[in-house]
């Protein structure tokens, strides 16, 4: 149940990045606008995660689960139903509301099922497995559907799925809940979800009118104070929805930076070389999903062995690789232009796709066996919360570069293209105003094909931007990883240094003694308060 659960989370993620340029031409989108399409979705995710952690923790695991399915159908409802871009940004909100409930309750499950953690690994790759499934065939159901009806219809899978483990939920899946008295902790959840929602605003919008404007400037000068305020809600509540203790477990601390850090340059990455199939190649959608389908295809394929291996190689040898050749991949994608053919862009698809695999599995487990088992599903919640900003901040961060260095450099690729200056400063008046995609719509007699090029010549530059950009957070990420992911055996039986006492945090002080199992020593650091 937990494995169906992330696979319809997952769903709506690669079946809309992969229709966006559909997408933006039904509905007469600009490039903001479009990245909204996408942090819609995975907003709600980054914002409420942790409390739907919490609400499971309180009122059962089971009912989380059920309400989950209930909210990813309606949101694919409301998009199927939607005939502008304004209601598809609200079924894809509520969808990702869904997706927010599933996340740390199918984790959990996983964890209140399976104590010892060496055997939970094993289970944790299986959910892994089932996240990348979904991502695979993703693409290729919006590619057939696109081929035969209408872009709305990307939307309908989700639907009948949900209904259907929705009532085989209801008969098989056991329920689970906290034993320590969690309570909601309302504070800390409006200052995350503020914080979230301004800092991501702020980007999106910087990237369109400027970061200059004082609606910018006022965005993210609420989010960085809502952040501030949300650690000092967290470090003063009795029953914190994120408890900062677990920061000082290197393996938690170091995994959901690299989440948070990883996320934001691959599913960014994912945002725009989706515009490059449609905008620069001019693929169908069926075409560019099967493109997108060699990353997700073969992190699938290759998240088995990692399952296995997981005891054998060290966690911080395993993420460190799979970053290095994650950013070496993205790297090699600057190459690319308009006629780069598929088996010149196979081979470094392939290879982003070897690297994703070999992280997403070591860094779940780690984050989730680093805790003592009874904060297991917080640990899934915040791991979780930190990987969905970052994706949150990942199509606003390159779509903004994107957007501003391809019209930075659309008047010269226009007059190096011979186009008349008149005709230029439309084509450049149309692209401030409507998008880099409206100008693809635009006829222009006989300087089409010329404006076209230059639309062409001006996104590619946009996009190597990006992809640097994305290949120097992965590798940063790798630094990250190799200097704090510490093994568990170093980790787990030294004292840290700030401890100074062995008194337990406030609400986990009743846990019952088999609730942390004594093979867990990795989680022995969080025992102690500083």
């Amino acid at each position: 149940m937990a494995c169906l659960g992330v696979f319809v989370a997952y769903l709506p993620v690669t079946t809309v990045s992969v229709s966006l340029p559909a997408i933006q031409r039904a509905m007469g989108a600009s490039t903001s606008q479009l990245s909204w399409v996408s942090d819609a979705f995975v907003l709600p995710m980054a914002a409420l995660i942790l409390t739907t952690g919490v609400w499971g923790d309180v009122h059962g695991r089971k009912r989380v689960f059920q309400a989950g399915m209930a909210f990813c159908a309606l949101g694919a409802a409301v998009s199927l139903a939607s005939d502008s871009v304004q209601a598809l940004w609200v079924g894809q909100a509520a969808s990702g509301l869904g997706a927010a409930a599933l996340l740390p309750t199918t984790l959990t499950l996983i964890s209140h099922a399976v104590p010892d953690h060496r055997e939970r690994g094993r289970f944790i790759a299986l959910w892994a497995t089932s996240m990348l499934a979904s991502l695979a065939v993703g693409p290729l159901i919006a590619g057939v559907l696109l081929e035969h009806v209408g872009v709305r219809w990307i939307f309908l899978l989700p639907i009948p799925v949900s209904l259907v483990v929705l009532a085989v939920a209801a008969f098989l899946l056991p329920d689970s809940r906290a034993p320590h008295g969690r309570r909601l902790d309302w504070p800390g959840q409006i200052t995350a979800a503020v914080a979230v929602t301004a800092v991501v605003y702020g980007v999106i919008e910087g990237g369109a009118d400027g970061f200059g404007t004082p609606q910018v400037v006022a965005a993210l000068v609420l989010g960085a104070v809502s952040a501030v305020l949300f650690v000092v809600v967290e470090r003063r509540s009795s029953s914190p929805m994120l408890d900062l203790a677990l920061f000082r477990s290197p393996a938690f601390a170091a995994t959901s930076l690299i989440a948070m850090i990883s996320f934001l340059g691959l599913i960014g990455f994912f945002f725009v070389l989706s515009l490059y199939f449609g905008l620069v190649q001019h693929l169908t959608t069926l075409e560019a999903g099967l493109r997108l389908i060699l990353v997700s295809g073969t992190s699938l394929v290759v998240g088995v062995p990692v399952g296995r291996l997981m005891h054998r190689i060290s966690a911080r040898v395993m993420i460190t690789t799979g970053l290095v050749v994650m950013g070496g991949s993205l790297l090699s994608l600057t190459g690319v232009d308009a006629g780069t053919s598929y088996g010149s862009l196979a081979w470094r698809l392939v290879l982003l796709g070897l690297g994703v695999g070999t992280v997403l599995t070591p860094m779940t487990a780690s984050a989730v066996s680093s805790v003592p088992h009874h904060l297991a599903g917080m640990a899934a919640a915040g791991n979780n919360a930190f990987r969905q900003l970052g994706g949150a901040l990942g199509p606003a961060v390159l779509g903004a570069l994107l957007t501003t260095r391809a019209l930075d450099a659309l008047p010269d690729r226009l007059a190096d293209a011979a186009v008349p200056a008149e005709t230029g400063g439309h084509v450049l008046a149309v692209a401030r105003e409507q998008g880099l995609g409206a100008v693809a719509g635009l006829d222009l007699g006989p300087a089409t094909g010329p404006a076209l090029s230059a639309l062409s010549g001006s996104f590619l530059d946009g996009l190597r931007l990006c992809l640097v950009v994305s290949a120097a957070l992965a590798l940063l990420a790798a630094l990250v990883c190799a200097v704090l992911l510490r093994p568990a055996s170093a980790s787990g039986g030294r004292r840290s240094p700030a401890a100074g006492a062995t008194t337990p945090p406030r609400h986990t002080a009743a846990a019952p003694a088999q609730d942390a199992p004594a093979e867990e020593a990795p989680a022995q650091e969080l025992q102690r308060t500083p």
